[in-house]
Parts: C-alpha cells; structure tokens; sequence
C-alpha cells in the first residue's frame, strides 16, 4: 500500500500551522488530519500513524485520500456527505436524552445507557452505529454521566409568605435576641459510599461493619456568627429536639428571646409533641419557634453544613465503633468553628445587613 505524499513548502507550513493550532476558524479535528498527512509526506509506517495517534487505518486512508483529491481545504471541511448525516442523528440522540425515556420507546427501562440509544436508532430508522460512538457524539455536544440531584417533587403552597416572614424576622432582629437554623443529622456506623481515588481498574474497598449502628445530632447554626450548636442522641425524636432547646436556653442565657427557625417535622411541634408542647408553657417567653416552608429543605443553611460533614467525614469512613465515629464528628465540627451562611437568599440579607 504507497502511502507516500509529497508536500511542497507552502503546503508544509500551512499544515504545521493547522496542527499547531495558528490558524484561526479551523476545527479542532483539522490538527489530527494535519498530523496525518504530514507523519504520511515524511515516509512513517501507516501501523506506526496509528499508533501513535490513537486512530484506524481507515481514518487514515480516508484524509489520505481528501487530501489528494481537494488538498488543504479538504481536511477543513467539518461537515459532507455521510458525516453531515451522522452530526444530525446525533441531535436527535441528544432531544431523546434531554426530553424522553427508555419507556417512551417500549423499553422496561428508567434510564438511558448508550446501547440502548444504539439500538433505538437502529430499530426506528435503521440507522447502525456503535454504543461507543453514541458516547462519543453525547460528549461533543457536552452531555455527560454523573448523579443527578434529587428534589422534592410537592410544594408549599405558603412557601413565599413563609419566607418573606423569616427574611422580615432576621432583618429586624434586635441586638439581644438570637435566631438560629436548625435540623437534624443520622450518623451510620455503615458508611455511606462516595467517590474516591483509585488505581485504574482496581476498586477500592470499604469495610462495612454490617450491622448499623446510629447516633443522631440536633444542631443549630447561629444567624450572626455561624457558631454550632450541637446535641447528642440515640433516636430522632422529640426528647432530642426539647434537650437541644434546653441547651440553646442555656447557651444564649444572655439573650431574652432565642428564634428557632425549623422544619415541619412533627415532633417539632407543640401540636404533635406533648413534650414539645410542656417545654414551651414553660419556657415560651425565651424559645419561638418558626416553621419553614415544607418540602423546602433547600432553604435552611444548616443543610449545607450537614452536606460538608457527610462529603468530609462519614463518607467512606473506617470506623471501628459508634463511639469513634461520633468524637470524630465532634472533633471536626470543634475544628471548623464558625460556619458561613450559605444559600443565595440568606446572602442577600447579610450583605444588606453590613
């Protein structure tokens, strides 16, 4: 097979400036194509082209031959005959993707995987390609693979007038009362699994104690300085919410109204908690409480820093025991102090507040 070709100098240099990136308004394939011919017009192996540059024979028959027949000008051409065709069902992949699912075609599927989409493409249009190059036309239009983020579906309906009432609160907070975000957390002696660092083709593992064991946090970040205030506890439930209360009284003794800003979970209400509802007859005029939205869980900054706890210390973690797990969570909620605000609503106000 002669896979000789002869370059005179004006062509070489345009070429080296195509590869090399000079040339504006070329598209980014020309480079390979460039390189192609050029490793060709200086008598290198046609095996050793395509190993070197990770391609096919026929990739290189096919410039080869484009060049001879329309030379420089036809390696820049992006888009002709069969390839423009292929482009455009890689548009349709790409709105199957985007708008349908596996069961709009009859598939006992939840999501798509690039041989499913081959074989669609082939069953409704007839249309052969490759799971690999379903990948590769996903990834030129900038689809990728990754988890995606689950919401709650329901809304509150109050949620805006929710809102506006705590942003109306905080704003107007006066200098001796405090208001804190607060939730809850699950510590798992079973580690939730997150990514890592591996060796290629080598998965790493995490040793699992089997039976679970959990421990169950209150905290409470403070509006002004971001401080946590954390409580302990065996179960979620309205005896941990009432002791972390307690510890918010005692914490901000100094303070004569503590604004609790919460979620709507029911034993954090006197309506469906008898302890909730007998600490407050007592201690009402110092603790208030202030329901958040439902279904908004977004909307409470604590979140984010339960989010930051998880992706930092129980992901992945190796544990021996509850109890350990439990002074390392402690250890670095003491390590990071202060926590920020975060949240674009709650930004918004502090900066106007400064």
């Amino acid at each position: 097979m002669d896979g000789s070709i002869v370059l005179g100098s004006s062509q070489r240099k345009r070429l080296l400036g195509i590869y090399r990136g000079k040339e504006a308004n070329v598209p980014s394939e020309a480079r390979l194509r460039a390189h192609i011919v050029l490793l060709l017009a200086d008598g290198y192996a046609w095996s050793l082209i395509a190993a070197l540059l990770l391609c096919s024979t026929a990739t290189i028959a096919r410039w080869k031959r484009r060049f001879e027949d329309e030379g420089i000008e036809g390696l820049l051409n992006e888009q002709r005959g069969r390839r423009g065709m292929l482009v455009a069902w890689a548009w349709i992949l790409v709105g199957w993707v985007e708008h349908c699912t596996p069961r709009d075609f009859g598939y006992l599927r939840s999501r798509w995987c690039c041989a499913t989409l081959a074989l669609v493409l082939w069953n409704r249009h007839s249309v052969k390609v490759s799971a690999e190059t379903v990948r590769r036309w996903l990834a030129r239009e900038n689809l990728v693979w990754r988890r995606p983020r689950p919401v709650l579906g329901p809304a509150d309906e109050q949620r805006r007038w929710k809102l506006r009432k705590i942003r109306e609160l905080l704003r107007d907070l006066p200098e001796d009362e405090a208001a804190v975000f607060q939730d809850e957390v699950d510590l798992n002696l079973n580690p939730d699994i997150g990514c890592m660092w591996m060796r290629q083709g080598e998965q790493a593992r995490v040793i699992t104690p089997g039976t679970n064991v959990k421990r169950y946090l209150a905290g409470s970040m403070s509006w002004r300085t971001g401080e946590l205030i954390v409580s302990q506890g065996s179960s979620r439930n309205a005896e941990l919410f009432v002791r972390h209360l307690e510890d918010l009284r005692r914490r901000f003794r100094r303070h004569k109204v503590i604004h609790v800003i919460c979620d709507n979970a029911r034993f954090h209400t006197a309506q469906g908690s008898k302890l909730v509802r007998a600490y407050l007859e007592r201690w009402g005029h110092r603790i208030r409480l202030h329901y958040l939205p439902a279904y908004s869980p977004q909307d409470n900054p604590i979140e984010r820093v339960w989010w930051h706890l998880h992706e930092q210390v129980t992901r992945n973690h190796c544990c021996a025991d509850i109890e350990e797990l439990v002074k390392l969570t402690t250890a670095w909620l003491d390590e990071r102090g202060a926590f920020k605000i975060e949240g674009a609503m709650y930004r918004r106000l502090k900066d106007a507040a400064a």
